[in-house]
């Protein structure tokens, strides 16, 4: 028997995610991504380990989180956690964020400015330097497969890639410019593909 006040569908409803899940979650992001690569981190928790967002949610969360004033990561993490838990989910999220690495940044920055002059600390850093570089990398290559599939997509982020590291056009033109340019064709695109599944289905 359900419990009063419950629909019919309140048995399958997922329980929600504890709100120690997503401190433990964001504390694992922000430690596993010492030295860099916080958005390749992110997503292999949110989207390959716990599954809370897809791919293509969690590059359309990402872009509007750059679009929003503020640390990129910051926003993101408020965004995930409102999306499990409310508001409650957000702080959860922001504490696991930063509580912990920032303790360690006091310390390390404190350590730093004491031995920087040591030839191993540089060479040190250099190295995470180069693999932050390349879990950044591997997280782009992850989240361009699927638009292999769609040639208007990919040709998008070719023009934006050319006009923002070559002809270095300011954010808010390659924005506007090939964010309208993508949202017709996505509008467009997914019209057409409604109307042939629809023909499909008749």
């Amino acid at each position: 028997m359900s419990k009063p006040g419950g629909g019919p569908g309140a048995l399958n409803r997922p329980a929600p995610v504890a709100l120690g899940t997503i401190v433990f979650a964001y504390l694992k992001i922000a430690m596993e991504s010492f030295g860099g690569g916080l958005s390749a981190w992110t997503r292999k928790v949110v989207v390959e380990e716990y599954g809370w967002l897809t791919d293509e949610e969690f590059l359309s969360a990402m872009t509007l989180c750059r679009l929003m004033p503020g640390p990129n990561q910051i926003n993101f993490a408020v965004y995930v956690g409102t999306r499990l838990r409310g508001w409650r989910g957000a702080v959860a999220a922001l504490f696991g964020l930063v509580a912990v690495p920032l303790a360690l940044v006091l310390v390390a920055g404190s350590l730093y400015f004491r031995y920087h002059h040591l030839p191993a600390l540089d060479s040190a850093l250099n190295g995470m330097a180069a693999v932050a570089t390349g879990l950044t990398l591997s997280m782009g290559f992850k989240l361009v497969g699927p638009f292999f599939k769609r040639p208007g997509a990919l040709a998008l982020v070719a023009a934006a890639f050319v006009t923002t590291i070559l002809f270095k056009w300011p954010l808010p033109l390659v924005l506007g410019v090939f964010g309208t340019m993508g949202i017709l064709l996505a509008r467009f695109g997914t019209g057409r593909k409604d109307e042939k599944g629809g023909e499909a289905r008749a």
